[in-house]
């Protein structure tokens, strides 16, 4: 299985409904470093995964639609705890949706998987891994 990585990073602000997030009910903001792995059992004809500025760009875009966003304020997460692991599928689903439109390049049809990682720091990190 071969694989492509690019990263890029959010800032949000955003806060949790429950006891178990203890002081992070409060608002507060996270910085994630997010990067978006995407597998391929073959290369393309071109020898690729995927084409790496597409695929920068993609990632770029969907980030900037959250970068610098009080999450709580966005309606779409309205009542949702949006946390690591949930923001993790968002942006996995929102780039399959762009894979499906070709917006990665017709090579990209062909990809098996794409898992993003939204890392929280260096010792804190959650994935999501989603078929295409």
């Amino acid at each position: 299985m071969f694989s492509l990585t690019v990263r890029d990073h959010m800032m949000v602000a955003h806060s949790f409904n429950g006891e178990v997030f203890g002081p992070a009910q409060r608002l507060h903001g996270a910085t994630f470093v997010v990067d978006a792995t995407f597998h391929r059992a073959e290369l393309d004809p071109d020898n690729l995964v995927v084409d790496i500025g597409l695929a920068s760009t993609q990632l770029a875009e969907i980030l900037g639609e959250l970068n610098y966003r009080n999450l709580d304020e966005v309606p779409e997460f309205a009542g949702v705890n949006t946390s690591t692991e949930f923001l993790a599928k968002v942006v996995a689903d929102r780039l399959a949706e762009r894979v499906r439109a070709g917006r990665l390049g017709e090579g990209a049809r062909d990809l098996a998987d794409i898992e993003v990682t939204l890392r929280e720091s260096h010792v804190a990190w959650a994935s999501y891994r989603r078929a295409l």
